[in-house]
């Protein structure tokens, strides 16, 4: 008897968005959510660390520097691990990692220590994005996967949100350290998380694990009816999965495009860094006072997920490259106008709208990144673009401080941002699409949503 042979990638790539997906997603969002928490984390809290243990500003611009460092190194790490053991344990990994010791910053009461407990914070979510990104790729179906996955990553703007009315309405009651203990809630929720969320398919297929491949492919397609029984190609698929990871990401003729990946997250977390770190700060000494540089903060988050929307949308029609470099040129322009202008109505539409072409354009990036790749490396190829990225992070505050500190005008500062925006345009202008391996979900037999094994009688032989 001729088994029927079923690939499982592409039938998650060829389902329709059921309550699997939607727990999935949940899951991820979750996820990421703590990762945007963390970022704000640290800013929010800043004024009341440095007077509390009298920090000069190089001091507490040192321990921030040794957090991004950490993301970098914890993104390298984990995302080839994620390729090789799977996505769900790394991803579990990271969540742990980080809420133990983001929790334990909040517990101890010395500068040297928390440096010690914020790095090690910051390894464990170096490493969480790129498998979140990884995962909800896999699952998503290829119809409406750029939407799915950008709404995901719209978790980063509400840790953000969330970390700062924490701020406003927790820290004058309790004092700064509420941020952290509240940083270590996943832990709490992890024995749920590793109950309910799957592994990722390319994990089981490497493992051979039938039974629970079957078993997950028949809750993204219920009428499958799917079983231990079916051919899932583990030889071909593993022979692929042959060799390290890094290496996949420059072979085949994908060198070129993953050296234009690094360049365009590098150019486009060059703004998101610099404009979440000065972006109240510029405002203020542009002559708005403090509660209007936090609404500007407000308006910039609310762009942020504004972008991912509409670009996912966008995306999901016309394409992620033309929408991706798209947002980059009018970000660029947007940023030339905000130096300019001094209308408030514009700068509150304008600040909105760099929101939307950095981090709404990084989070259209995120699932163009990882499906180029081949499944068995795309944990490692998101992960590296983001750790190279991450760089540009690291940068972007000394770079901004050094502009305002040779005498230019504060609001002119943001003309700065133009330059990484339009070498983000252009670096995805380089990218070989042709050579990238991105779901085919053509008209190919094995695609096609059967009704039941019934359907399958003619694949059978005796």
């Amino acid at each position: 008897m001729k088994m029927r042979q079923v690939n499982a990638l592409e039938v998650a790539a060829t389902s329709k968005f059921n309550k699997f997906h939607l727990m999935v997603y949940l899951w991820c969002f979750f996820a990421i959510t703590f990762d945007g928490y963390d970022i704000a984390l640290y800013g929010v809290s800043l004024p009341l660390l440095m007077k509390e243990w009298n920090l000069t500003v190089v001091q507490a611009g040192a321990i921030g520097s040794y957090s991004l460092i950490g993301m970098i190194i914890g993104a390298l790490v984990f995302a080839p691990l994620a390729d090789k053991i799977g996505r769900k344990k790394v991803l579990i990994i990271c969540m742990t990692i980080f809420s133990i010791f983001t929790f334990l910053g909040g517990v101890i009461d010395s500068p040297i220590a928390f440096t010690i407990m914020r790095f090690i914070a910051a390894l464990g979510i170096g490493g969480l994005p790129a498998n979140a990104i990884s995962l909800m790729t896999e699952y998503s179906p290829k119809a409406n996967r750029a939407i799915i996955v950008a709404t995901m990553y719209c978790g980063y703007s509400i840790g953000g949100i969330l970390v700062s009315l924490l701020g406003i309405y927790a820290v004058p009651e309790v004092g700064w350290r509420i941020l952290y203990w509240v940083g270590g809630f996943p832990l709490l929720v992890l024995p749920f998380l590793l109950k309910q969320f799957p592994e990722s398919l390319s994990f089981y297929i490497l493992k051979r694990q039938t039974k629970k491949l079957s078993s997950i492919l028949n809750r993204i397609n219920p009428l499958g009816d799917y079983t231990e029984e079916d051919d899932y190609c583990f030889e071909e698929i593993q022979n692929e999965s042959k060799g390290f990871p890094v290496k996949k990401l420059f072979e085949k003729q994908r060198a070129i495009s993953t050296f234009a990946f690094w360049i365009a997250v590098f150019s486009c977390l060059l703004m998101v860094y610099g404009l979440n770190t000065w972006l109240p700060k510029i405002m203020q000494q542009s002559g708005y006072g403090l509660s209007s540089g936090l609404v500007f903060n407000i308006v910039l988050c609310i762009g942020q997920v504004a972008g991912s929307l509409i670009g996912g949308f966008l995306a999901g029609k016309l394409g992620h490259r033309k929408v991706l470099v798209s947002m980059y040129i009018l970000g660029a322009v947007c940023f030339v106008i905000l130096g300019a202008t001094s209308n408030l109505f514009m700068l509150y539409v304008l600040v909105a709208m760099g929101g939307a072409c950095t981090v709404g354009t990084q989070n259209l990036a995120n699932p163009y990144i990882s499906e180029y790749y081949p499944k068995e490396a795309r944990a490692t190829g998101i992960g590296w673009a983001l750790g190279v990225g991450r760089i540009g992070a690291v940068v972007a505050p000394t770079l901004i401080a050094l502009i305002l500190a040779v005498g230019l005008a504060p609001q002119k500062t943001f003309m700065v941002f133009a330059v990484p925006s339009i070498i983000g345009a252009l670096a995805l202008l380089c990218v070989q699409e042709r050579f990238g391996s991105f779901d085919n979900v053509g008209n190919s037999s094995h695609l096609k949503q059967l009704p039941s094994r019934v359907s399958e009688t003619n694949n059978i032989t005796l």
